[in-house]
């Protein structure tokens, strides 16, 4: 997932500290046989906190079986102060996703990070809280605008979010969703897509492709593959007029799409992206929990890091190669993270001074990297010392 930037800023205000509040669960609906609508309540007292712009995503806790899990999940509804939706689709082995499926209802209550998250459309953005600005934006910032989507399961739900806003927000914007599943019993929030086909008839279009069941054209029927994004891009979508590209879903295939845009030339500026997990068992993820093995003959790195305005440091043995976040973890328990696998970006700091290296960064955008920001998750200091700051 990606972080904040000026644009997500601008529409959720200045960026916030990562904290988590104890909301309660107001509705738990079936979407499909695999995945629920979750809806939490959010009192007065905490909408300021909880303001997000549609696509942002928010991260929740909770203990299981003894062992606290955390997990991130993109809201799916526009903004609509009191309340935030999320959607959860169980995976397999998956501890809290099949938790929630099966014993999440109404009246439980989960530990709910405020929502952060720059995979939003810079043509139409708001937050909960001034809703009266989302016209205004829209026709400020382009009225006729036309985005193009590619998803995946689960990958719709903040989908779902910014084709709503936008689409509400201009009288003259289009969009256009192309979405992967492998049946038509496992398409997430089939109804809300049939209501925006039937609300926007001249400005929304979809087209479900099914990886298992044979649809009338052979283009939407199958895996998504090289040759047949190439034939969707060129004879289904208008690569050449679209002001703005969402891709989410699995790796490979928002890796397929973003190569295959780049290579028509299609400027960076235009795709946004966004991951769940990387889906690549190649790269693990971050070690947040990983017990470090003191090395009294070897060398030991000094890592600082300014949290809330207090400065902490812990040592660490340089043959360990642990992540910062592993480190500041051993130190403060309250140090900002979520998915711990370079995707989320809720352990984001600024390195201050000192030599490293960041493995994985899928959520970055790359002012961010060259303005010094990394992924603690990923980041292993390389020098003496490194100093990092998540207040910045």
């Amino acid at each position: 997932m990606t972080v904040d930037t000026p644009a997500a800023e601008a529409a959720a205000g200045t960026r916030r500290r990562a904290t988590f509040n104890t909301l309660r669960v107001r509705e738990v609906r079936r979407l499909t046989a695999d995945s629920v609508e979750v809806s939490f309540e959010v009192p007065e007292h905490l909408q300021e906190d909880f303001d997000y712009a549609p696509g942002q995503y928010v991260a929740l806790r909770a203990e299981i079986d003894g062992k606290e899990v955390r997990r991130s999940y993109s809201i799916c509804t526009e903004p609509e102060p009191g309340e935030i939706r999320v959607a959860v689709k169980r995976d397999i082995g998956g501890i809290f996703s099949t938790w929630v499926n099966e014993q999440l209802t109404p009246g439980h209550t989960l530990e709910v990070m405020n929502p952060s998250g720059a995979f939003v459309s810079k043509t139409a953005i708001t937050s909960m809280n001034h809703p009266e600005e989302l016209a205004e934006d829209a026709v400020a910032r382009r009225h006729d605008a036309r985005l193009v989507a590619f998803a995946a399961g689960s990958g719709i739900t903040p989908i779902m979010a910014i084709a709503r806003a936008v689409l509400r927000a201009s009288p003259s914007s289009t969009f256009e969703l192309v979405y992967a599943n492998r049946s038509a019993s496992e398409v997430m929030f089939a109804e809300e897509i049939g209501d925006l086909k039937d609300r926007y008839p001249s400005r929304f279009a979809v087209h479900h492709v099914l990886s298992r069941e044979q649809r009338l054209n052979p283009l939407l029927t199958g895996r998504i593959d090289h040759e047949k994004l190439g034939a969707l891009l060129e004879h289904v979508l208008q690569t050449g007029t679209t002001d703005e590209w969402f891709l989410c879903g699995p790796f490979e295939l928002v890796q397929l799409v973003r190569d295959e845009l780049e290579a028509r030339e299609v400027p960076a500026d235009k795709v946004r992206f966004e991951l769940f997990t990387t889906g690549r068992p190649d790269r693990p993820g971050g070690q947040q929990g990983r017990r470090v093995q003191a090395d009294p003959g070897g060398k030991t790195v000094e890592i600082e890091f300014t949290l809330d305005g207090l400065t902490g440091q812990v040592e660490t043995p340089a043959s360990a190669q642990e992540t910062v976040l592993n480190a500041a973890l051993r130190s403060r328990s309250d140090v900002p993270f979520a998915c711990a696998g370079g995707v989320c970006g809720t352990c984001r700091a600024k390195v201050v001074s000192g030599d490293f290296e960041m493995q994985e960064n899928y959520a970055l955008e790359s002012d961010e990297v060259e303005a010094g920001y990394v992924l603690t998750c990923q980041t292993r200091p390389t020098s003496e010392k490194l100093v990092v700051n998540y207040d910045a």
